[in-house]
């Protein structure tokens, strides 16, 4: 039987770069797909400016290949440091306009959720992870609660929600809040509020509090009251970046270039005037 031939210079169109910078890591990733090809996470957030290009350039040389190959780009808009974000959205924006490829953006929160949750389940092994997800009985569980934090100052911090149930980490963590910056306190007495509110069965298992966890974990405790608390410090990882941003790119939801900008949250009102009472 012949050998049917394939043309080696015919490639898929989903090879995309990725990119955030809104926190102490210059976090990247190139995908093919769902796969990754490579990543790179520099620490040095004062410098990541310096570095955002020649380490996208690393990544194609790597695998050898070159601009013409990319097909999309995703950026981390935030939450997180003001300037870091803006470093990577400027990047990306002006990549994706010199090489006519389509840019999309994602969640840095959801990606430190994603991160954090998978490196705590590495850190309690495998029969953690089922204890997590499955808690051992029959029938449908409960969800796990990630709360990813990023150190936003003076008891605040840039957080969400997320939630996962999955027994493996092929899908990503699903959002029940939006990302903001909050105060620490508050946060937590509106965690308390919601998993009093609900049926037993229904509250999760577990919280994973990930990310810049170590000012914050002490108010985090009181969580404790209701479910078990997974404490896990974690830095954002290239590839979490790259999986978020692929996925969205393979489902074609695109960012109109022009009107792409950082998501810098603001206080609510009530939380901005306390903060002002201290």
């Amino acid at each position: 039987m012949q050998r049917e031939h394939t043309d080696v210079n015919v490639k898929p169109r989903e090879r995309f770069l990725t990119l955030d910078t809104a926190t102490t890591v210059m976090a990247a990733a190139l995908m093919n797909g769902r796969e990754l090809l490579g990543e790179s996470n520099v620490y040095g957030e004062r410098n990541h400016s310096v570095h955002v290009i020649s380490e996208l350039e690393r990544l194609l040389n790597e695998e050898g290949l070159t601009r013409d190959d990319v097909d999309g780009i995703a950026v981390g808009v935030g939450p997180g440091s003001y300037t870091g974000i803006r470093i990577a959205v400027t990047a990306a924006k002006t990549l994706a306009w010199a090489w006519g490829v389509p840019v999309t953006s994602i969640s840095t929160l959801h990606a430190l959720a994603w991160g954090g949750w998978n490196r705590g389940i590495e850190m309690k092994g495998q029969e953690g992870k089922n204890e997590s997800v499955n808690n051992g009985s029959s029938g449908a569980q409960a969800a796990d609660w990630i709360v990813p934090v990023l150190d936003a100052r003076r008891g605040q911090v840039y957080t969400g929600l997320f939630a996962v149930s999955t027994v493996d980490d092929v899908e990503s963590p699903q959002r029940l809040e939006p990302d903001a910056i909050r105060l620490m306190t508050a946060w937590t007495d509106d965690l308390l509020q919601r998993l009093e509110a609900l049926p037993s069965e229904e509250r999760p298992p577990v919280i994973w509090l990930v990310g810049e966890t170590a000012v914050h974990a002490e108010t985090a405790e009181r969580l404790r009251a209701w479910s078990e608390l997974r404490i896990v410090p974690y830095e954002l990882e290239g590839r979490w970046v790259g999986r978020l941003g692929a996925d969205k790119l393979l489902r074609q939801e695109h960012d109109e270039l022009h009107t792409l900008v950082p998501n810098y949250t603001q206080l609510a009102e009530a939380e901005a005037n306390l903060l002002r009472q201290r």
